[in-house]
């Protein structure tokens, strides 16, 4: 953007006192990839996500013209980078009215440009509607450009606009990718790298599952994207958005939008509010040496569903994560030294090994192999489950998630689907991800961003969104998805559920253990329009499972030794003690087919759970 209005102190100074106190509270210190973490932390956090068809009247907020050729306050005309003449007349201008779906010369409507373009992340919400980088932008233009990366143009020019912004070959130095490219005029060039920074931080976590540069032919690949959450972006692709950064500072324009944008979102362009933390997480110089291999990893629990690993952490200080690969291929990464592979068959053998990998993305030797055998069954869900589903008057609309798998769970693979009917038949229209992760016996709820429940509010909620999604009236079938798998559903597909789940508070029966993809209201408790008590806690007889069975437990408060009486106590196949974060201390097979007791003499004082074939009793150990 132009510089000539403030100085670079003042605006430094400006920006400063635009940002909410104590909002990058934790960065202090911090570089390289840590604080690019910690960014992602800070900006997706509590943040709202609208509906797409909701970015046009905002832009009457955060893209009005009124730094060029408009001085008025009032004015109505949009900024559009991809037709702004910034010394002279536009050749032609817009308001909201303007927009358009197609059109077959420049000047002729607008539409909403996705910076990062919406195949990356397959039109899926929230990445579809974050204004951060959806613009407006010349229709024509923006069909042009079509999912081209940004870039630096060579000798081959297809098009010329008439801002001087083009589409021609790629010329990015070490870019193999020859393909079109579509560069922005230098006024904005700056604008463009912070928006895609912002993308990089934002959506790190997710950046995995997008479609990133995999092909085997990346000559032909159009997406600058590599796969990694950390880097983000091919390392001559970040080269080059970092030359723009420098070349092209902090506007008051870009100023402006990140408080407006913040006031609509709540959340912020850390690039604009600091521009030095650029350099501070891309500018590193990674070395060439492979970091020094892991060790000890071990299985520190087992379960019928999943397995958590632990490990000693490499010597190596350039170490910025480690991957962990089960039976041979690579299922995750994590910068701790902890992982739970999850989503796992009962009674099933498995191995793992752990890399560590570095800055420069070098992997160290593979670590000891480490075997588990699932258990045929124990206490826990097998997969997250929906709770609690509120379908009240207006926006009134929640849907509460509980993980009870006796793990933490990374949200990245989940998803909300809905169906709506289209003339005769149902369609899916794009999910609403979910991101982050899930701590064991954690419950957490997504809000409508314009629900007013009488006893939870939206600052409360993990996610908020007007995606589709969020916007049911009772006839729609939800559904909790892991990948394209249903994990949980609400109502049943291709019907009018609204006589099931119209006006109404549904609440998952304490006694139902497990997820299910085939919807039966029996599993709910039926509460009137708008109930919402206990919305988003987690009850301590809801934190697992407890069936009613023949067998008695003895003595309780315990000593040394628990007995069971009762038919067929010689039966049971597995007894296991857990303690109350669902770690597993004891485990025996066949415990009473010799013996009548447990021992317990080792536990130490506190409450425990006794599983015995998949019944669940509370001890006491004095």
């Amino acid at each position: 953007m132009r510089k000539t209005l403030f100085s670079v102190l003042f605006l430094s100074a400006l920006v400063s006192a635009q940002i909410p106190a104590g909002y990058y509270d934790g960065t202090t210190g911090l570089s390289g990839y840590a604080l690019k973490s910690k960014l992602h932390d800070i900006i997706s956090s509590k943040n709202i996500n609208w509906h797409y068809g909701d970015l046009t009247n905002y832009y009457n907020q955060t893209d009005l013209d009124i730094y060029y050729d408009h001085t008025a306050l009032n004015t109505t005309i949009l900024l559009d980078i991809y037709s702004e003449i910034p010394t002279g007349p536009d050749a032609y201008e817009y308001t909201t009215a303007n927009i358009t779906g197609s059109s077959g010369a420049e000047g002729l409507g607008w539409n909403r440009e996705h910076m990062m373009p919406q195949s990356t992340f397959y039109s899926n919400y929230p990445m579809y509607s974050d204004l951060f980088y959806v613009i407006p932008a010349d229709a024509r233009i923006n069909q042009l450009r079509s999912n081209y990366p940004y870039g630096m143009v060579g000798s081959t020019i297809f098009y010329t606009f008439t801002n001087s912004s083009r589409i021609g070959n790629c010329a990015i130095p070490g870019v193999t990718y020859t393909g079109r490219v579509y560069e922005p005029i230098n006024e904005f060039k700056g604008d463009v790298a912070r928006s895609l920074l912002y993308f990089a931080v934002r959506y790190e976590g997710k950046l995995g599952t997008f479609n990133f540069n995999n092909s085997t032919n990346p000559a032909s690949d159009t997406n600058p994207l590599d796969g990694t959450e950390e880097r983000s972006f091919d390392p001559a692709y970040v080269a080059m958005l970092l030359q723009w950064h420098q070349q092209d500072p902090v506007s008051q324009r870009e100023i402006d939008r990140n408080n407006k944008v913040y006031n609509i979102q709540k959340n912020r362009n850390p690039f604009i509010d600091n521009p030095s933390w650029v350099n501070a997480i891309w500018g590193q110089t990674p070395d060439t040496v492979a970091p020094q291999a892991v060790s000890n990893v071990s299985v520190i629990q087992n379960s019928a569903y999943f397995t958590t690993l632990s490990w000693s952490p490499s010597a190596s200080s350039d170490v910025i994560g480690y991957k962990i690969y089960q039976n041979g291929t690579l299922i995750g990464s994590t910068s701790g030294t902890t992982f739970s592979a999850d989503h796992l068959t009962p009674s099933t053998t498995y191995t793992y090994t752990v890399k560590a990998y570095d800055n420069g993305y070098l992997l160290s030797p593979d670590s000891n192999m480490v075997s588990a055998t699932t258990l045929s069954s124990d206490i826990y869900a097998r997969d997250l489950m929906v709770t609690k589903y509120l379908e009240g008057t207006s926006n009134n609309k929640g849907i509460e998630i509980t993980n009870r798998t006796g793990h933490p769970v990374n949200l990245s693979d989940y998803r909300l689907s809905i169906q709506f009917p289209s003339g005769s038949n149902y369609y899916f229209p794009a999910p609403y991800e979910l991101e982050g992760v899930v701590q064991n016996n954690e419950s957490f709820v997504v809000l409508n961003p314009d629900a007013n429940f009488s006893c939870y509010t939206i600052n409360q909620a993990k996610f908020v969104t007007a995606a589709p999604q969020m916007t049911y009236s009772g006839s729609q079938y939800i559904e909790l998805r892991y990948k394209s798998s249903t994990v949980d559903a609400i109502g049943v597909p291709g019907t009018n559920n609204s006589s099931v789940l119209g006006n109404v508070s549904l609440y998952r029966k304490s006694h139902v253990g497990q997820p299910t993809n085939s919807f039966s209201i029996a599993e709910w408790d039926i509460y009137p329009s708008n109930y919402c008590q206990n919305l988003g806690t987690l009850s301590t007889g809801e934190t697992l499972s407890v069936h009613s069975n023949d067998w008695k437990m003895y003595p309780n408060p315990v000593d040394d030794g628990i007995f069971i009486k009762g038919k067929d106590v010689e039966k049971i196949a597995l007894a296991q003690i857990s303690d109350s974060s669902g770690r597993i201390i004891v485990s025996e097979t066949n415990p009473f087919k010799n013996k009548n007791s447990i021992s317990v003499k080792n536990l130490s004082k506190g409450i425990f759970l006794l599983n015995l074939d998949g019944k669940v009793y509370q001890l006491i150990k004095k």
